[in-house]
């Protein structure tokens, strides 16, 4: 920049000093050869005078004359003939002068006789040097016409030129130099500001937003400074304004529970947010990958073709095979910027657990109406045989009052056992937490089994809760869950099994267990066996009583309680396992 300037205002500099150099020298020439010519006029017209006064006859005193006047004058005299015949002349000696060529033909001499005074500016032979000459007519005492010719050698005036000149060029040059020095100076304070101005605007430039230029008032340096300045609080304040909406963008998408993919016509993705990720159970970063990279389902890959292609919404429920089937519901929305594809926005919503949710309810409706149905239907069948005349028989009618006794109190126990799970799911079911001693609850329930147990021949054993660690729980709904769990093992095992009861401690929690003898459970029911009106053996465990009901409330009543329950079964006997916490 600096060199820039200095640059600029010599060349400025240099094309003035040319123009005036130009000038100036014209002038001088012009100047000297205008004065030179009116001097030796004026000194002519003064030897003229001389020369008519004093000269008698031209031949005789020509010679004579010429150098009189030279010697006064300092200028070359000559006295030429009106014809041209050169009489005498102050540099040449008499008898040379017969050898000169006639001056008839001088254009000084010509112009002098013709206007009465002539000039001219030209080579001398004689004298080879460029020569002024000056010549005027004139009459000498005798009555004979002449011409008195002065002439001055310009070698003296050239001289003086190019003195002139020399003097010129070394006032230009030291100006030249006086201009770059001044101008080095004056460049160096007013860039001194502009190079602050670009390291703070360069600081700017890479993200320090906050820096600002000082303002110098009333220059331009100044203006660009405060222009400078507003320009930085402008990009400041947008990129803050920017750095917030994509803070709460991103905040938004992380809280959101459906996954966002946005792709690029191309289908390449360039933004998902977590729910995404852990819907597609994606570990590594994904932005910049194509979308069959991420997943190679048809049905995904045709529902992106369709919207690039119509350029229209899509909404549609797909059944994706990740790391389990999902039922995921899809929206796609095309990206459009000025009427120009420029992406697809996907929204992923996993419904996967309300489509379950849904077949639950449907099973749960089907499997209520089916159990409530049976002894209802026999109910209402036995009674319309003892209306129809059923009740004139007494055995008969006793026989069929017990069967609509005993499906009665299934039904009762099926409506409980509903009402039961219905309170455990609500929350509404009240709990007592507080130290309960497992072994005297066990002691308990096989008290209210016993007749059960004795019938069937089974052998419990609950010494294995002796001295077992007290569990935080509610008394009431802890002995019903080891009732539950009891009479389901002495319902399926075998005359003469065996029922174990134990517990051990597991760092701050107790775990509890029931095992039997009976007849297992296939691996294939296991992950099913705590759903509602799930049954191994559906036909025998109706003819048990059972209501399918149990070990749901079973699970439901542990987990109220910060507890867990889980199964295991080798096909041969079954241990079941409750962990509480301990008091």
């Amino acid at each position: 920049m600096k060199l820039k300037v200095i640059a600029a205002q010599l060349l400025i500099f240099l094309l003035l000093g040319a123009v005036i150099y130009g000038h100036v020298n014209r002038s001088r020439e012009r100047y000297q050869a205008t004065e030179m010519t009116e001097h030796l006029i004026n000194d002519a017209a003064l030897a003229r005078l001389v020369a008519a006064r004093s000269v008698g006859d031209l031949r005789r005193d020509a010679q004579a004359l010429a150098a009189s006047i030279s010697g006064e004058i300092k200028a070359r005299t000559t006295v030429i003939a009106s014809s041209g015949e050169v009489l005498g002349d102050s540099e040449i000696p008499s008898a040379e002068l017969a050898g000169l060529d006639n001056h008839a033909g001088r254009p000084e001499v010509r112009e002098a006789l013709a206007k009465g005074v002539g000039s001219s500016v030209r080579y001398s032979e004689t004298l080879r040097t460029d020569m002024l000459y000056v010549a005027l007519p004139f009459r000498s005492a005798a009555g004979d016409r002449a011409v008195l010719r002065l002439a001055l050698s310009l070698s003296s005036l050239e001289a003086a030129k190019q003195e002139f000149q020399a003097v010129l060029w070394g006032s230009l040059l030291l100006a030249a130099l006086l201009v770059a020095f001044f101008s080095y100076i004056l460049s160096s304070f007013s860039t001194r500001s502009l190079h602050a101005v670009a390291a703070i605007a360069s600081r700017i430039g890479k993200g320090e937003l906050g820096t600002r230029v000082p303002i110098e008032s009333g220059s331009e340096v100044g203006e660009l400074a405060r222009v400078l300045n507003e320009m930085a609080e402008r990009t400041e304040a947008q990129l803050e304004r920017i750095s917030a909406e994509r803070n709460r963008l991103d905040t938004i998408l992380r809280g959101m529970g459906e996954g966002i993919m946005v792709t690029d016509p191309q289908g390449v993705i360039t933004l998902v947010n977590p729910a995404f990720r852990e819907l597609f159970a994606l570990q590594e970063e994904v932005e910049g990958k194509q979308l069959i990279d991420i997943s190679r389902h048809p049905a995904l890959h045709e529902s992106f073709r369709e919207v690039l292609a119509l350029g229209q919404e899509r909404v549609e429920e797909l059944q994706l095979r990740l790391a389990r089937e999902k039922t995921v519901f899809t929206h796609w929305v095309p990206l459009l910027e000025n009427g120009v594809l420029q992406g697809v926005v996907a929204v992923f919503h996993d419904i996967s657990d309300i489509r379950q949710l849904e077949k639950i309810r449907r099973d749960f409706v089907a499997n209520v109406s089916h159990e409530l149905r049976t002894p209802v239907t026999i109910i209402k069948g036995y009674a319309e045989t003892l209306l129809a005349g059923a009740l004139e028989n007494p055995g008969q009618a006793a026989r069929f009052v017990g069967i609509m006794h005993s499906h009665a109190d299934r039904l009762a126990s099926l409506i409980g056992d509903l009402l039961t799970l219905s309170q455990l799911e609500s929350g509404t079911l009240g709990l007592e937490s507080r130290s309960v001693s497992l072994h005297d609850i066990a002691q308990h329930v096989v008290a209210l089994l016993e007749p059960k147990i004795q019938e069937r021949r089974i052998t419990v054993d609950s010494s294995g809760l002796i001295g077992a660690p007290a569990v935080l729980a509610d008394p009431g709904r802890l002995e019903q869950v080891f009732v539950n769990l009891l009479d389901n093992a002495v319902k399926y095992t075998p005359a003469g099994g065996s029922v174990t009861l134990g517990a051990q401690a597991d760092g701050d929690q107790a775990r509890i267990s029931v095992k039997d003898t009976g007849i297992g459970i296939p691996s294939r029911d296991l992950p099913r066996i705590f759903e509602r009106f799930y049954r191994v053996d559906s036909a025998r465990s109706r003819d048990e009583g059972g209501t399918g009901l149990g070990l749901a409330i079973v699970k439901h009543m542990v987990q109220l309680q910060g507890g867990t329950v889980s199964v295991e079964s080798s096909g041969q006997g079954s241990t079941f396992y409750v962990t509480l916490k301990r008091a």
